[in-house]
């Protein structure tokens, strides 16, 4: 799973896009700096910007920091104001170019304080603005220039041509193709576990370093950590960098994990057509076939923010299609819920005022998506009837099949151990013990260890 910017992911928790728009009038504003506290700003401050990047993205411009992988959607009046401030104009004479350019009046001492909010400012006149620590990447010894093949455009042609060459051999061999049999390869249960993990997590492993290699090979650090979707556990990785790269190079980013998986899986089928039915090794290349294919079908759940959530996001233009659409999705509930109140109401001849207020006119102000333009506006809609969906579904097969699962096997695994059962059965029943009891303690860990950040800033 990739999280990406704002594009999170996985997933991808990864955004931190803003929307700001350099249009106010109003007073000197003050920054915090490092020399001597608040430091007021004046017409005549200049100021000095880190090293940003900007990329036009339709009617906005996208502008970041890559070292803090900070960005921040603008109007095209905000990104002329940051190439004016960049290039040394005062606060007074980029107002003055701006009124000249476009007949409006911007407050560019507000802009430049939201600026250094964003840690986009290194110096403030004469005064150090206090900086962040970077986000540390993972493996930072890699450089673009030792992965730059993986964005040559040739990449994805092999990819196609391996894919065609496995497709024709399903055709003429369809007994190749996989089932959940293949995965029990082996007779003990602890061989099947412990070899499936092990399979299971290299794939996975795999996938995560496709995303970080692409990325890097368009400049972007990226980060590969452990999350939790819903009730599953995912590896993930922050490219949220990647959104100021051309679109290109942002969706082979984005498709590198699935791209893998099914080179992969197309390689052990041509493999496969060479080894012969029944043997070990041919049972070990089927199984290793499924564990392949096995994300791929997860990659559809764009509510959970797969990989291909981003490229939905990205195709459709939205900023943070999870987040508003999530917004959407809660204020369509709380609307169902006055609606369900105001039927009591009228049912009880308590009041009418209750059944107005619950079809004003504010609540169409209350509406998160009406700020959005109308391509976001229509896509977040939808996609929000896709998460409450989708959401509700996953829960619910948790409830029903998953837990009852894991319990009944835990439960067994418990029983079977004791001198009564043997080498073989005390060495399978520790083996689901650990495998399966790992997993759902890993997933508490880690989705206790991401909350703990979510609770500190709500605090704050």
């Amino acid at each position: 799973m990739t999280d990406t910017a704002g594009p999170a992911a996985d997933a991808s928790e990864a955004d931190t896009t803003a929307d700001t728009e350099a249009d106010a009038v109003g007073a000197d504003a003050a920054v915090t700096t490092a020399a001597d506290g608040p430091r007021r700003i004046t017409p005549t401050t200049r100021v000095l910007l880190h090293d940003l990047a900007v990329r036009r993205d339709r009617d906005e411009w996208i502008v970041g920091r890559m070292t803090t992988r900070t960005f921040v959607a603008l109007p095209a009046a905000g990104a002329r104001a940051v190439e004016l401030l960049g290039a040394g104009l005062s606060v007074g004479r980029t107002e003055e170019s701006l009124r000249a350019e476009t007949g409006e009046e911007f407050d560019i001492a507000d802009f430049v304080g939201d600026l250094a909010a964003l840690g986009f400012v290194a110096r403030i006149g004469d005064h150090a603005v206090p900086d962040a620590e970077p986000p540390r990447a993972s493996l930072p010894w890699l450089r673009p220039r030792h992965v730059r093949l993986a964005l040559h455009p040739v990449i994805p042609l092999l990819v196609g041509a391996l894919l065609a060459a496995a497709a024709v051999v399903l055709v003429r061999r369809p007994d190749l193709l996989p089932g959940y049999r293949d995965l029990l390869w082996s007779r003990h249960g602890s061989v099947v576990l412990l070899s499936g993990a092990a399979a299971g997590w290299t794939l996975l492993l795999a996938h995560e370093l496709a995303h970080l290699v692409t990325a890097r090979a368009a400049g972007v650090p990226g980060k590969m950590r452990l999350g939790t979707r819903l009730q599953f556990l995912v590896m993930q990785t922050d490219i949220s960098g990647i959104e100021l790269a051309p679109r290109r190079h942002r969706l082979t980013a984005y498709l590198a994990g699935i791209a893998l998986n099914l080179s992969v899986a197309s390689s052990l089928v041509l493999v496969l057509a060479l080894t012969e039915t029944g043997t070990t090794a041919h049972r070990l290349l089927a199984a290793a076939l499924l564990l392949a294919l096995l994300p791929l079908p997860f990659q559809c759940m764009v509510f959970t923010r797969t990989d291909l959530y981003f490229v939905l996001q990205d195709l459709t233009g939205c900023r943070d299609l999870y987040g508003d659409g999530l917004a959407y999705a809660r204020y369509r509930a709380r609307r169902s819920v006055r609606s369900v109140r105001s039927v009591r109401s009228v049912s009880s001849m308590r009041t009418v005022r209750t059944v107005r207020r619950g079809v004003g006119a504010g609540d169409r102000d209350d509406d998160p998506s009406a700020r959005l333009p109308a391509h976001e506006r229509r896509a977040v809609r939808l996609y929000s009837v896709v998460l409450v969906v989708g959401t509700a579904a996953c829960l619910t097969f948790m409830a029903a099949v998953t837990l009852p699962v894991d319990v009944a096997l835990l439960v067994r695994a418990v029983r079977g151990l004791g001198p009564g059962h043997g080498l073989a059965g005390n060495a399978d029943a520790v083996t689901v013990l650990v495998v399966l009891g790992g997993v759902n303690v890993l997933w508490l860990v880690t989705w206790w260890r991401n909350r703990r950040p979510r609770r500190s800033a709500g605090a704050t």
